[in-house]
């Protein structure tokens, strides 16, 4: 029941943080390491892919926006393996 209430608590933190647009920051991470960074500042969302990233997720080039949570399950589809997004503190 914890997990729950503390995913469902990430979750509505992820999507207050985005609804206002304020600059957030999150790590990709896959197989157990970090592979990249999602940034959101000023509206504009990019992704910054680490060295050593799996080249199937090098090639996303689908869009990029608010809803962190559903990149974060096309990228694991992609990858055939989870995939994570985890908002850092800024």
């Amino acid at each position: 029941m914890l997990s729950l209430a503390s995913t469902l608590v990430a979750r509505a933190a992820r999507m207050f943080q985005a609804a206002y647009e304020e600059p957030s920051l999150w790590t990709i991470s896959a197989h157990g390491r970090v592979v990249g960074s999602l940034v959101c500042e000023a509206g504009e969302w990019r992704i910054s892919w680490f060295n050593g990233a799996d080249p199937r997720l090098l090639s996303y080039g689908g869009r990029v926006d608010g809803d962190v949570d559903a990149l974060a399950t096309l990228l694991s589809e992609r990858l055939g393996a989870p995939v994570r997004l985890e908002l850092l503190p800024v």
